[in-house]
């Protein structure tokens, strides 16, 4: 039990912040762009939300495979291939949660208008300088909402997990898995352990994520 709650927050720890790497540039070119194709890119980010977890858990196993160039070239780089391993929950866990980070920086970064940006702009602020001094500290509520919900999600993942990386105790079994399993087993104390403690996180994390909200919208105006 031990083992299944450090490596759930081993991976919601290290997808969350290759989320926030990925999904802020990601978001404020989303935010900004006007090409024609942008909201397509945008569909593809946000396709998790409706997919089933199935079914992306079966084409990451054929994307990440050993029999395609995406996975031979990672196991050139690990040395094993990439599912039913760590490395492989990181990789479907970033793609599966990466519009719960995306849309709340995207929305924060829309918010913001271009009033600040263009007055920035004038004084010769670089591009560079507009997104680290102006864009990011004004986005600060979506960043947060974001990392949190990226977090929180990666938590509770359990079909895409399940289909990627098995049940491999140590390994790849993470809380939601292995509540699955002690329900298999019949081993319902275990089980009910780890369901209330996920309820009670799940809860938590809503309430201080409208708590921060709240208090960031107050010291906004």
């Amino acid at each position: 039990m031990g083992e299944a709650v450090s490596l759930t927050l081993k991976l919601a720890t290290i997808t969350t912040i290759i989320l926030l790497i990925v999904g802020t540039p990601l978001a404020w070119w989303l935010a900004r762009s006007k090409a024609w194709y942008k909201e397509m890119i945008g569909a593809v980010v946000a396709l998790p939300l409706v997919l089933p977890p199935t079914v992306l858990g079966f084409y990451l196993l054929l994307l990440l495979g050993p029999h395609s160039p995406i996975g031979q070239m990672a196991h050139m780089v690990f040395g094993h291939n990439l599912p039913f391993s760590f490395e492989g929950l990181v990789v479907g866990s970033v793609i599966y949660s990466l519009p719960f980070v995306v849309q709340p920086v995207r929305n924060a970064f829309e918010a913001i208008g271009t009033r600040p940006l263009e007055v920035a702009a004038t004084l010769r602020a670089s591009p560079l300088d507009i997104f680290f001094t102006i864009a990011l500290p004004l986005a600060r509520p979506g960043l947060i909402t974001g990392a949190v919900l990226g977090f929180a999600h990666t938590v509770g993942e359990f079909g895409v997990i399940l289909m990627i990386g098995g049940n491999i105790p140590g390994e790849t079994q993470v809380l939601s898995i292995a509540i699955y399993d002690y329900v298999e087993t019949m081993e319902w104390d275990k089980a009910h352990q780890l369901s209330a403690g996920m309820l009670i996180f799940s809860f938590l994390v809503i309430f201080i994520m409208m708590a921060v909200e709240k208090r960031m919208r107050k010291a906004n105006t």
